[in-house]
């Protein structure tokens, strides 16, 4: 019997969870597990949420404030064309 694969959206309150984790020096396959999440989906939160800054261990900084408006923008557009592709067709 196969397992079916659960898809989650991060929560606000999941991304301040992952933003404590990270600061303090978690690895994001032990976030993954506390969010109930494949790594991966963490690490792509972290790109989302990234401030351009480094953090006090030398990581990428996340801010969970970001990484909510990046993912709600997304959301938004999904599905439409940019407007230089539609001009072209």
């Amino acid at each position: 019997m196969e397992a079916t694969v659960q898809r989650k959206t991060l929560t606000m309150e999941d991304r301040k969870v992952l933003a404590e984790m990270w600061a303090a020096g978690e690895r994001a396959a032990v976030i993954a597990v506390k969010l109930g999440v494949c790594p991966d989906t963490v690490y792509k939160e972290l790109k989302r949420g990234y401030t351009g800054t480094l953090n006090e261990l030398s990581r990428p900084a996340y801010d969970p404030a970001r990484g909510q408006a990046e993912y709600q923008r997304r959301l938004r557009n999904r599905g439409r064309w940019r407007r230089d592709k539609e001009e072209h067709h």
